[in-house]
């Protein structure tokens, strides 16, 4: 069957629209308070930075041995920590270079 250039077209809108919702969901994971880990970003309700799970991840550790290891975490927590970076990175300002 082949679909109507329209109908593929607000279908992509609607995936794209469900990535940012379920993006924006686990962002409400993360938590920014200058009393915990000096304001580093966190897991919400752990004292686990967003770095420290990067940096397991960027060790070569699977999300379930991430959870594995801290059964404070859900795997939706490490999921949120990597959507918090690549929001953070989407929001870096760039110098041209001269």
């Amino acid at each position: 069957m082949i679909r109507a250039p329209a109908a593929d077209a607000m279908s992509c809108l609607d995936h794209q629209n469900r990535g940012y919702t379920r993006r924006m969901d686990l962002l409400q994971r993360i938590a920014v308070d200058p009393t915990v880990r000096f304001g580093k970003p966190c897991v919400r309700g752990t004292r686990i930075t967003v770095g420290d799970v990067l940096g397991f991840l960027a060790a070569g550790m699977t999300t379930d041995q991430i959870v594995a290891e801290f059964p404070q975490l859900t795997g939706d927590d490490v999921r949120a920590c990597l959507a918090y970076a690549a929001e953070r990175e989407r929001r870096t300002l760039t110098i041209p270079a001269a």
